[in-house]
């Protein structure tokens, strides 16, 4: 593979490997794939010249129900392909598709034919790094979108046969449940990153969580337990607990801009901004399907339920970086949190940086802040994204 320099305005990156901080102007230079050297200023010789906007890692987002029109839980493998072609266009290069719930058997099932298919998919598209299982173990009273009748405890039976195939990576459950802390406890020993999310719990049973092994909370404020500030939930949990990354989806609907603001300033470093994107992300207002229900996408904000629960989101993961940038917060902070902070998380330190040593995915965001190049292994995808 050939060698590769770029040169840019402004670059996010990390060039001891440490510390992120923004560079103006910078470069970076891969070999074989590989980021080798990264460095202030623009030495001559460049491959690419960027003028203007941010060279930034590529984004890393942890939860994507579905995008361009297709469901990931019975998606094909045409479908698959369409929407890891496609997703480089917005500027995410790695990502864990989500499965949301639907009874134990079916999703194990959903994981097999997933398995079969994913050596399947072309080179040079956004990397699946596993798969998010967001429920079935999750509280009734917080359901949101989710099919109640198909909620139930984490035996352990129901989580040998969900880590049977070694693609689960993440785990969204409420910890208030029967066997819970349990199963967080053997999700954890698997290697497999525990979320609380879509849960009535209590702080106390939130920092239990924790204590147990979780570290992440899911789309923080959304299908949780709050700020109440005599019976604070997993909110305020999230938000002080050091141990926990509060996951954010930053359309500006599922969250105000002013809770934005204090998820940023009370959790710094900590911030994880999703997409929660559903299978009508990246198309035009209509009827579409999550988790085997309908939902309907208007002209304007997320898609939602017939009874008008919102149902997930059409986000692009580099519109929320901008929309956070756009809210004051720090633009180093904004893309570590779709970077970095993801990659981390989920064990992936060769991801979401800009650093000697890591991946070379990187993706540039216009002074818009949308991803108009980007690059996966020092290579662009032979076809982009809208």
């Amino acid at each position: 593979m050939a060698a590769l320099l770029i040169t840019a305005d402004g670059m996010i990156a990390s060039p001891d490997g440490g510390r992120t901080r923004l560079l103006a102007p910078g470069f970076v230079r891969a070999a074989d794939g590989v980021i080798t050297e990264v460095g202030e200023g623009r030495p001559a010789g460049a491959d690419v010249s960027l003028d203007g906007g941010l060279l930034a890692p590529g984004l890393v987002d942890l939860q994507v129900n579905g995008f361009y029109g297709h469901d990931f839980a019975d998606a094909d493998e045409r479908a698959w392909h369409e929407v890891v072609t496609r997703l480089p266009g917005t500027g995410v290069t790695a990502f864990l598709p989500t499965f949301i719930t639907a009874p134990v058997a079916e999703q194990a099932a959903a994981l097999r034919r997933t398995q079969d298919l994913l050596p399947n998919l072309p080179e040079t598209t956004a990397r699946v790094l596993g798969v998010h299982l967001e429920g079935p173990f999750l509280s009734p009273r917080r359901k949101g979108a989710h099919n109640a009748a198909h909620l139930t405890d984490p035996t352990p039976d129901a989580i040998a046969a969900l880590l049977e195939t070694g693609l689960v990576r993440l785990v969204t459950l409420a910890p208030e449940r029967a066997g819970a802390l349990d199963a967080v406890r053997t999700l954890t020993e698997a290697g497999v990153l525990v979320s609380v999310g879509h849960s009535d719990a209590t702080a106390a049973q939130a920092e239990a969580a924790a204590d147990a092994g979780a570290r992440m909370v899911t789309h923080l404020f959304n299908a949780q337990s709050g700020l109440d500030h005599r019976a604070p939930g997993v909110a305020a949990q999230a938000l002080t607990d050091a141990r926990l990354a509060p996951g954010l989806i930053l359309d500006l609907v599922h969250v105000a801009p002013v809770m934005a603001r204090l998820a940023f300033a009370a959790a710094p470093g900590r911030i994880v901004l999703v997409t929660d994107a559903a299978s009508a992300a990246g198309m035009p207002p209509g009827r579409y399907d999550l988790g085997g229900e309908p939902i309907e996408l208007p002209a304007q904000g997320p898609p939602r339920r017939a009874d008008g629960t919102i149902a997930g989101s059409a986000l692009r993961l580099d519109e929320a970086v901008g929309n956070a940038i756009a809210l004051g917060i720090d633009p180093v902070a904004a893309v570590d949190a779709a970077s970095r902070v993801p990659a981390d998380l989920i064990g992936r330190r060769d991801l979401g940086r800009i650093a000697p040593g890591a991946r070379a995915d990187l993706t540039w965001l216009g002074p818009d802040h949308r991803a108009r190049r980007t690059w996966i292994g020092g290579q662009e995808p032979r076809e982009g994204g809208s």
